[in-house]
């Protein structure tokens, strides 16, 4: 694909009613087509690339693409009129040419008295310093204003990313495997702390620029779990367990991030009593581990007639709802 390198339009292949959306599209595809590493002994692609991006840093900069279609500035970003047609002013024949040069009876008339011209130019540049040069002449254009030096090459744009996490993984913060937009892929290692939302930045992983690579944004999304849910830093389980286990107590197995462990019940433990395993949870900021929370749930058997005949003949007289008051 051919390039003007005059006219940012052109070189991306875009009209200029062209949304951002198209704009950057278009960059995307001729930043992968162009690149140097894909077009190797190519001398002409360097130059090709650079054009693309100087007109996509351009256009994609809402004031600048205002100026460049109203002709205030070209590709470049430099001013198509830096003087800004301020010749007109002066007797018709333009500043440096034309007709002819300043004079000092062109500014006398100030009630008979030559008029002082560093007054004259301080109005029109702002200072006296900039009316005189160092010889004491007038070719001090430069010296009331300097043109600021040129902003430095920018980098190319960032990529954002979506990366979801299974909940155990990111409880144990196992390395994730992740596909950059160049089809390279990595694995991430989670941070401390990590929690739905949290943002990792891959730096140079984003699009290239002039001023070299831009950054990836990678935001994490952690899935939801069958079982476990997550509160704070703790992870909690609702554990069922028998009324025999809730009876005489005894050990249970008992799921975790990390895998199942073994756990003690106390004999008479009643339902709803909640248990903590250590360290069993989330990583906090600071790399320690919150816990796993377990709570107990009595299920009774499908089939009540054997635990009906045991009982048959007993009741409880205890009253558990006391505590709540009338």
């Amino acid at each position: 694909m051919a390039t003007n390198a005059s006219d940012p339009y052109t070189t991306l292949g875009v009209t200029r009613s062209a949304t951002e959306k198209d704009i950057k599209s278009a960059y995307r595809k001729l930043a992968k087509e162009l690149h140097p590493d894909r077009n190797q002994g190519k001398p002409d692609a360097s130059e090709r690339f650079s054009n693309v991006t100087k007109a996509y840093d351009l256009l994609s900069d809402k004031d600048k693409r205002a100026q460049y279609d109203r002709g205030e500035i070209d590709m470049e970003g430099n001013p198509t009129n830096p003087f800004g047609g301020m010749g007109g002013g002066f007797g018709g024949g333009g500043y440096g040419g034309g007709q002819r040069g300043f004079r000092a009876e062109d500014f006398q008339g100030f009630g008979g008295q030559d008029a002082d011209l560093g007054d004259i130019f301080e109005g029109l540049f702002g200072g006296r310093g900039g009316a005189r040069g160092a010889s004491g002449g007038f070719g001090g254009f430069g010296g009331g204003r300097r043109t600021p030096p040129p902003p430095p090459p920018r980098k190319g744009a960032d990529i954002a990313y979506k990366l979801r996490v299974p909940f155990v993984d990111a409880a144990a913060r196992k390395d994730q495997r992740i596909t950059l937009a160049d089809g390279k892929t990595i694995d991430l290692k989670l941070p401390a702390g990590v929690e739905n939302g949290t943002q990792m930045r891959l730096k140079g992983k984003g699009e290239q620029g002039p001023g070299g690579a831009g950054d990836g944004l990678v935001t994490i999304a952690i899935d939801r779990h069958a079982y476990f849910t997550r509160d704070g830093d703790d992870v909690r389980l609702d554990l069922p367990i028998t009324l025999d286990e809730a009876v005489r107590g005894g050990k249970v197995r008992v799921p975790t991030v990390d895998g199942a462990v073994m756990m003690t019940i106390k004999p008479g433990t009643s339902g709803g009593t909640v248990l903590r395993l250590k360290g069993k949870g989330f990583s906090k900021k600071n790399a320690q581990r919150g816990d796993q929370l377990v709570t107990l749930e009595i299920q009774l058997p499908d089939d009540l007639s054997e635990l009906e005949k045991r009982l048959d003949g007993w009741t409880d007289e205890s009253d558990p709802r006391s505590r709540l008051g009338r």
